[in-house]
């Protein structure tokens, strides 16, 4: 059996995963709304899954494609995010917390690509 090490990096994309399910299951239940909370459900995991695809690629061009559809679905959950906040389908509070978790998930994925990308022209 192959222990996983732990990995802050990786756990803030699963940490937020669960914020988006959470997220989700709030919207369906107590706001009863359900168009919207699948967009940002689909959108909102696939950063993680993608994340975890790019740690398995076969190449640096799989790692690095990966990781740009992951940065591409975080830009997508932010859009979803806001329309949420001001559609009043979230409050501001809730907003700001995942908001920032997106964020620096965002911050995180970009800065990898781009250290991945300088590393591959040297």
């Amino acid at each position: 059996m192959k222990i996983i090490k732990e990995n802050v990096v990786l756990d803030k994309f699963y940490n937020f995963s669960v914020w988006i399910v959470r997220l989700y299951q709030y919207l369906c239940n107590k706001k009863k709304e359900h168009n919207l909370s699948k967009q940002i459900l689909r959108s909102g995991t696939s950063v993680g899954a993608n994340v975890e695809e790019a740690i398995g690629g076969v190449s640096k061009k799989d790692f690095l494609n990966k990781l740009s559809i992951a940065n591409k679905e975080v830009r997508e959950t932010s859009f979803w995010l806001r329309i949420l906040k001001d559609t009043g389908y979230i409050n501001q509070v809730m907003f700001d917390s995942v908001y920032k978790d997106c964020d620096e998930v965002s911050r995180i994925i970009f800065s990898i690509i781009r250290t991945s990308r300088k590393n591959e022209t040297t």
